[in-house]
């Protein structure tokens, strides 16, 4: 497990909530933020909006974002790096969503791949149960709903 002197919060920690698009350069930001020379592994997790659910044709998703949801995540990131003692970060979007958008991109770098796959899984879970986002699916049928309310 790779260890830091900040208790394995990013040196520079992108970590947020967003309407900005999370592009290539997002990703790459948040991979540079927990990545280093002692790592061997840097896993990237992206959420990206898919065109079914429930056998159901999915348009768009709506997120709307608690306005302390950017201090939530930033506490999971802090939370999880504790916890494990490897760097974490993540970048969550809301606003419109189309088929294809990344909606969370998440990273988590170690020394070897299995610390940093189960780190990087940790925070995906630990973003959806505890931060303040709510997604609302379209449906092509013209219904639509609230997930997880």
């Amino acid at each position: 497990m790779t260890q830091t002197t900040d208790g394995g919060a990013p040196p520079t920690d992108p970590s947020r909530v967003t309407t900005d698009v999370l592009d290539d350069a997002v990703s790459r930001a948040v991979e540079d933020a927990v990545g280093g020379p002692e790592c061997g592994a840097v896993v990237t997790f992206r959420g990206v909006v898919r065109d079914v659910d429930g056998g159901r044709g999915v348009t768009r998703l709506d997120y709307e974002a608690h306005p302390d949801a950017t201090a939530v995540i930033r506490r999971c990131v802090a939370d999880v790096a504790a916890e494990t003692g490897l760097r974490v970060a993540a970048v969550h979007r809301y606003g419109s969503l189309g088929i294809g958008d990344v909606a969370l991109v998440a990273a988590a770098a170690a020394g070897h791949r299995r610390e940093a796959f189960e780190a990087c899984s940790l925070l995906v879970e630990r973003i959806k149960a505890e931060v303040p986002i709510w997604k609302r699916q379209h449906f092509d049928d013209g219904v639509s709903e609230w997930v997880g309310l």
